[in-house]
């Protein structure tokens, strides 16, 4: 035994093996005993211009042992809020199996781990990967009571069909609009060159979304967004990297500059705690390589650690 083991260890972030939050490892997914399952999803073959998310699930878990300290707690002095106490269980179930060049294999394994996380009960989120792995996430609800799907993104996603392609990461909101469990779409952050033609925005309005560039939620402010979303609905909350400017998440394949900045995307991700029951999250997107400050992946973990601790605290108050 070392020195300072008489107590237990101190366990810093950059010890041990990385799962997200350095919470317990479960590969039994049979035996999900958790509020909430973090699956990965690296899968990239969605991706239009630049690869490299497949890495973004590793990246995310190492980033998110930053805020994994454990002697403090979670404590935000704003909200005088202790986020995520222990009593929170949260378990990381590793990767779905990704077959290389095999979009539907590889789609259908992220599909059962999702149906394997709902089944036990738990909140799934999923980390990308390339945004087409929201296909399968979105699959995964169809057992499940309907879902609003919030998007915060740069691009619409609203693609039905380009050269054949029907599941690239050009597709995922198009393909989610056609279930019959998705009650309606919120798009927040959609700016600049999209996705999407000017039809794909036409059609995702005639079917009811509600899409707003970044300028435009800045000028409504935070409440009179949150109060164009539904309330007491169930959310699904799929989140790109690339809704984030740049100059704070250059870690991305398909980056777009004017985006969010961090307080623009955490106060609607509060709201939506406090206004409805968040059902499942994805964030996408995340793409390592392109940033060697860390700097993006380490606002993606604090980004869903923060969203974690917002939707339990409000459970937890009623």
């Amino acid at each position: 035994m070392g020195h300072g083991y008489e107590s237990g260890r101190l366990d810093l972030p950059f010890v041990g093996i990385s799962t997200f939050g350095k919470r317990p490892y479960v590969s039994d997914w049979g035996n999900i005993n958790a509020d909430v399952a973090i699956l990965g999803a690296p899968f990239d073959f969605g991706t239009q211009w630049r690869a490299g998310a497949r890495f973004g699930p590793r990246a995310v878990r190492e980033a998110s042992t930053l805020f994994s300290f454990g002697h403090a707690g979670a404590y935000d002095h704003e909200d005088d809020m202790t986020y995520l106490p222990g009593e929170v269980r949260i378990v990381d179930i590793g990767d779905a199996d990704i077959i290389h060049t095999k979009t539907e294999e590889s789609h259908a394994n992220i599909e059962y781990g999702v149906r394997k996380i709902l089944a036990a009960g738990a909140l799934p989120v999923t980390i990308g990967g390339d945004h087409s792995i929201n296909i399968p996430c979105i699959n995964a609800f169809s057992e499940q009571d309907p879902i609003h799907v919030v998007q915060i993104d740069a691009h619409l996603d609203f693609v039905d069909v380009r050269h054949g392609v029907t599941n690239g990461h050009g597709n995922p909101m198009r393909r989610a609009i056609e279930k019959d469990w998705v009650t309606g779409m919120t798009q927040l952050g959609i700016r600049n060159v999209s996705s999407t033609a000017k039809e794909g925005y036409e059609d995702a309005r005639a079917r009811g979304s509600d899409i707003l560039s970044v300028r435009q939620v800045r000028k409504l402010g935070t409440q009179a967004v949150l109060d164009r979303i539904p309330k007491g609905k169930r959310y699904y909350v799929t989140i790109d990297i690339d809704a984030f400017c740049p100059s704070i998440a250059p870690g991305t394949g398909t980056p777009s500059h004017g985006g969010f900045l961090y307080y623009d995307v955490l106060e609607i991700l509060q709201g939506l705690a406090q206004q409805g029951d968040v059902a499942g999250i994805d964030l996408v997107e995340v793409a390592p390589a392109y940033d060697p400050t860390d700097s993006t992946q380490i606002l993606a973990a604090q980004i869903l650690l923060n969203f974690l601790g917002f939707i339990f605290a409000e459970k937890s108050s009623g």
